[in-house]
């Protein structure tokens, strides 16, 4: 049955339209939202009657040459025909009617309306009515059978319902439909048809298939459907012969069917893919007349009943000779009628390719239809060009899956159950409405609106900037029909799709050019068009028909070109970085399979997203693509839902807001203008009952707020959990955008990190109060040092020791990491880095004082950090005193000492000691180890004066003020920060008590992972400093070893400390005592062996004995301090407010 479709023309405005022919079939007849009644003698008519009915007009018949309209006045009128005088009023409705339609004689109307009832009125005598009631919703459609005894209905309420006229019951009701609340609502308006003449079936469009229900018996007999029917259909319609049944669909798809074999005889697209409402027969059977939801007309011509007939004959006979290969395979299943539909292709035979005009919709050589009914039923879907360009290529090229396999003589074949392709999205601009429509926006980004007009008054482009500072307002004439476009702060791109004689175009106002020249156009290769193009900083992009990506510089000069691995999608830019998203293959079942990749240009250009598959909701599609404000990539499906990429999680996507979760009604959407992290926001526009908003009156932008999907998010904990990600994720462009040497807001990005550890802290203390202490202290390792501090003051008042504990030890850990971090921060180049730390290790005579100072300002935090994770302090007096052997270092260094201690990375697979000496370090090592450990003492109690103290000493200390000053990068605000906090939060009577233990543990951390001694006299040297708690290791290190024989050495240390404080105060007293006496023989021992040193080299060691008296000096006088033996040990810093 080949048929031509002519081009469809307009009749009536934006809106539900329905349409007739007249009983000789000399006019068409159609009405619309428009209250019009418009009277065709041909689709080519350019003056055709025109008759008002009212404010709408919902639908018409036409017979003995009286017109029946149904109007918004909530009546259903009469007119002659064709002169179009009023001729009274059948029948009021309380509401408006929404279908009416004559029996076959002419002499009754059936009208339905949205009150709920059925009227039958008698066209000769309006009083004479019936009145149907039985339906709870609105009535959808109405249609008498021929022999005027059913009548059948359908109606909101989800029921299809036969009803006997004269007695006014219900003879049966099927519940075959979704349900509604109103027919502008419904899925589909389900116009019934009966079989005419044979009256023996009643034909019911449901979702994508037509069932057919025997008369009198009530019983379904069949099922019409069609393999490449992905949308409801909305309205069906019998030949005047009673042998085939016509459909159309909501996404408009034509189909003819052959009733009695249930083949697709005739398959045909809506040149837009718009919704197909009004359906009509000739009464020749030889056309179709047609209107869909934009007021448009059209026409099938061609279709007689005997091509029909000869069709399918021809059919059969060349199934019969097909090759016996394919009578074998398929076991003569041929011949058999299936009550499945089969494609037309698999039924009928091909076209000759040398037959079609051109006509991309007919059905193609491989004898199947292409299914462009539609790509999608919104707005990336309907515009023909570009339909035709690129999905004729994706379908030939790379989606055979979705065309059948040629045949010359299609066979029959067993019908395919299995997943369906989906037809693939077409390309399109993000931030644009449909190019079908003659008022719309071409763009509307952060930088302003660009509006397109094309009707009969103007075809004309405005640009219109939200910042007028950047440019004023621009009118354009758009006579090269510019159909996509782009806008930033620097030019407004352009393209126009190519036609026979004219290349496609790509034109830009460069507005921002310091030149005089401001526009710049290129001519692409013949046969490529753009499909979609973007603005970056400097830079254009257009990606083509032709499966390419071409950028330019923004003066216009040709830069890289690349192919893309599928038809293109969408593309976006953003400074110096390009996203492109494009089809990897053919999607399932309403999944489309897209990829995406992430290019950054600028000095090192790489890919960052090779070509990953882009995650949609299920059965959605692609409806915005670009990014936020501060650059990072981000796009939104047509379920609403918006999805961020996560740096931070190796350029993963994350979704941060679904706008369905705020629209009121099922048909309302969001249309999105624009995404900001910082504040978090969500511009957009509420579009009530529709995808897009008019461009008059310029529509009112919301902002909507983000939220992640996190689960149980109306607890308390599930609100904090996702309000600490959701900062976590959005705030994640600081740290790219320093890494692409942009200016950051640092104000913001602390008070986002302070925001961020309040969030923990607040958790950390309702696991606190819900006794959930594994997971505080999970909760403590996102926390930084000092509020891991916090929170041990927080375990410790209330009364958590355990918890209290393992945050002692976190704390230490972090210290250890962040010390660790620091070298690693210093230099970028390893070469670099390991010079830095040879210097560290020179000579003191070679080091300037200057790098001394910054060495031992690193030791000093290393030593903050430590005391903090330990939670102890020092009193006053070992403050003064450990400023006097400070000093040591430097001058026994420049004496005697090779090398200088320099500070270790930590290894990120285990806890190190950060003031682990390297191995080959002599005597001079072990003592500046030891002088570390008291220059913690300075770092945690001195005062300000601190620095100046130590630059002072160590400029006195030897010539070493002559190389250059080497400034490091370690951060000397965190450690004021950190000893300020300790300085607030520790109780100051607990200073002296905690000293006296403080020492020797940090001295026994110190000594124990230290290099073994260089000789006897140094071993001596060592003991000098053992503290009561070193002695009680010693004795009970067997016993802990016994106990845990699989502890480290960091691990014993641990274990012994916790096990050192559950001693009571006098037997830890006791050790103490035993320590200071043990320390007054080794300054005897040390004496005696200055002694023999002085009396075996007497030349040039007069120096170092003055070192080595000096501190013997200063060792006794630490021996004579008295100890506060009143005072206990202190576990925690604030366990003693």
């Amino acid at each position: 049955m080949p048929c031509e479709r002519k081009p469809m023309r307009y009749g009536h405005s934006e809106g539900h339209t329905d349409v007739c022919f007249d009983d000789t079939g000399k006019y068409i007849v159609t009405c619309g939202s428009d209250g019009d009644v418009r009277i065709w003698e041909s689709l080519d008519d350019d003056d055709p009657k025109s008759i008002n009915v009212g404010e709408k007009a919902y639908s018409l018949a036409l017979k003995n040459g009286k017109l029946v309209t149904a109007a918004s006045n909530n009546t259903v009128q009469i007119h002659t025909f064709p002169e179009g005088d009023p001729d009274g009023i059948l029948t009021r409705f309380t509401t408006n009617a929404t279908h009416i339609t004559y029996n076959s004689s002419g002499s009754r109307v059936a009208a339905g309306s949205s009150d709920f009832m059925v009227k039958v009125v008698e066209m000769y005598d309006s009083s004479q009515q019936k009145t149907l009631r039985g339906h709870t919703a609105p009535i959808l459609s109405v249609t008498f059978d021929p022999k005027d005894e059913f009548l059948a209905s359908a109606s909101c309420d989800g029921s299809v319902a036969v009803w006997k006229i004269e007695e006014q019951t219900q003879v049966t009701s099927w519940p075959l439909l979704q349900k509604s609340n109103d027919v502008i609502n419904a899925k589909s308006l389900c116009r019934l048809a009966w079989q005419p003449k044979a009256a023996k079936l009643l034909a019911v469009p449901v979702e994508t298939t037509v069932q057919l229900y025997q008369r009198d018996s009530w019983a379904q007999v069949g099922t019409l459907s069609d393999d490449l029917g992905t949308q409801a259909i909305n309205v069906v319609a019998w030949s005047p012969c009673g042998k085939f049944l016509a459909a159309g669909s909501i996404g408009g798809l034509l189909t003819v069917w052959d009733v009695e074999s249930k083949l697709c005889v005739e398959r045909q697209t809506h040149e837009k893919g718009y919704t197909v409402c009004g359906l009509a027969w000739h009464p020749s059977g030889g056309q179709i007349a047609y209107t869909d939801t934009e007021g448009c007309l059209g026409v099938l011509d061609g279709l007689s009943s005997s091509s029909s007939s000869s069709s399918t004959t021809t059919s059969s006979t060349m199934t019969k000779q097909a090759p016996a290969s394919y009578d074998d395979l398929f076991d003569d299943d041929d011949d058999r009628p299936l009550d499945e539909g089969i494609s037309e292709g698999a039924r009928s035979p091909a076209k000759n390719p040398g037959d079609e005009d051109d006509d991309d919709d007919l059905i193609p050589a491989t004898g199947r239809a292409r299914n462009r009914s539609a790509f999608l039923d919104d707005e990336n879907s309907l515009d023909t060009g570009s339909l035709k360009q690129g999905l004729d290529k994706f379908v030939d090229d790379v989606g055979s899956a979705i065309v059948l396999p040629a045949a010359v003589a299609a066979p029959l074949r067993p019908v395919y159950d299995g997943p369906m392709p989906t037809p693939p999205q077409k390309a399109f601009q993000p931030g644009s409405t449909p190019a079908h429509l003659m008022h719309r926006f071409m763009m509307w980004n952060s930088v302003g609106i660009v509006r397109g007009y094309n009707d009969d008054q103007d075809n004309a482009i405005d640009v219109e900037f939200h910042d007028t500072a950047v440019h004023h307002a621009m009118h354009l004439t758009n006579s090269l029909g510019h159909t996509v476009a782009d806008l930033s702060q620097e030019a407004v791109l352009l393209a126009c799709p190519g036609t026979d004689e004219l290349a496609s175009k790509l034109q830009c106002l460069h507005f921002s050019s310091w030149d005089t020249n401001k526009e710049w156009m290129v001519d692409l290769p013949k046969g490529e068009d753009v499909q979609a193009l973007c603005l970056g900083q400097g830079w254009a992009a257009a990606a083509t028909s032709a499966l390419m990506l071409r950028l330019f510089s923004i003066g216009g000069m040709q830069r890289e070109l690349f192919s893309l691995p599928g038809p293109v999608v969408c593309i976006a830019g953003h400074g110096e970085q390009l996203l492109v998203v494009y089809h990897r293959g053919t999607g399932f079942d309403g999944e489309q399979a897209l990829g995406v990749q992430l290019l950054q240009f600028g000095q090192k250009r790489r890919q960052v997203i090779h070509g990953e598959p882009l995650p949609l909701s299920r059965k959605s599609h692609l409806s915005w693509l670009g990014f936020t404000a501060e650059g990072t990539p981000c796009f939104i499906d047509s379920e609403g839902v918006v999805r961020l990429l996560n740096r931070s999680l190796g350029n993963m996507w994350t979704p941060v807001c679904n706008t369905r979760d705020n629209c009121k009604g099922k048909s309302d959407h969001y249309w999105v203008v624009g995404v900001h992290e910082n504040p978090q926001q969500l511009r957009c526009i509420p579009c009530k009952g529709s995808r897009y908003p008019p461009t008059l009156p310029r529509p009112a932008v919301a902002v909507l707020p983000f939220k992640l999907p996190l689960c149980q998010t109306t607890t308390e904990k599930g609100q904090m959990e996702e309000q600490y990600w959701r900062s976590v994720l959005l705030h994640n462009h600081y740290g790219f955008l320093s890494s692409s040497g942009y200016e950051i807001d640092e104000e913001g990005q602390s008070q986002a990190q302070k925001e961020q550890q309040e969030l923990l802290m607040k958790m950390f203390a309702l696991s606190c109060k819900l006794e959930r202490e594994f997971r505080s202290v999970e909760l403590a390792e996102l926390m930084t040092q000092n509020v891991v501090t916090l929170a041990i003051r927080y375990a410790s008042r209330s009364g958590r020791m355990a918890l209290a504990q393992r945050l002692s030890d976190l704390a230490l850990e972090k210290a250890n990491q962040l010390q660790g971090e620091e070298p690693q921060e210093e230099e970028e180049e390893p070469l670099q880095y390991t010079r830095r730390n040879t210097g560290y290790s020179q000579s003191s005579s070679e080091m300037g004082a200057d790098r001394q100072h910054s060495s031992h300002r690193q030791a000093q935090e290393e030593e903050v950090d430590e005391e903090q994770g330990q939670e102890e302090h020092m009193d006053e007096g070992d403050v003064a005193e450990s400023k006097r052997q400070g000093l040591n270092p430097f001058a026994k260094g420049t004496a005697a000492s090779p090398e200088k201690p320099s500070p270790k990375p930590v290894s990120k697979e285990g806890r190190v000691n950060p003031f682990k000496v390297s191995s080959g370090l002599g005597r001079s090592g072990s003592a500046g180890g030891q002088n570390r450990v008291t220059n913690v003492l300075d770092s945690m109690m001195s005062s300000s004066k601190k620095p100046t103290a130590l630059l002072s000493s160590s400029g006195s200390t030897g010539k070493l003020n002559k190389t250059p000053f080497l400034k490091p990068l370690a951060p000397r605000p965190k450690t004021k920060t950190q000893s300020t906090l300790l300085h607030m939060n520790a109780p100051k009577a607990a200073n002296k008590k905690a000293a006296e233990e403080r020492e020797p543990a940090v001295c026994r951390l110190k000594q124990t992972e230290a290099p073994p001694p260089a000789s006897p006299a140094e071993d001596v040297e060592n003991k000098k400093h053992k503290s009561g708690f070193q002695l009680w290791l010693e004795d009970n290190r067997r016993i802990i070893l016994a106990d845990n024989p699989d502890l480290e050495e960091t691990d014993v240390i641990k274990e012994a400390i916790g096990r050192f404080r559950t001693l009571s105060a006098d037997d830890r007293l006791t050790w103490t005592e035993r320590a200071k006496g043990q320390s007054g023989d080794v300054a005897d021992m040390k004496k005696r062996k200055r002694g023999e040193e002085s009396r075996g080299d007497k030349n040039g060691q007069s120096e170092a004995d003055e070192t080595r008296q000096s501190e013997a000096d200063e060792t006794s006088a630490k021996k004579k301090k008295p100890l506060d033996t009143s005072t206990k040990l202190s576990a925690f810093a604030f366990n003693k407010n």
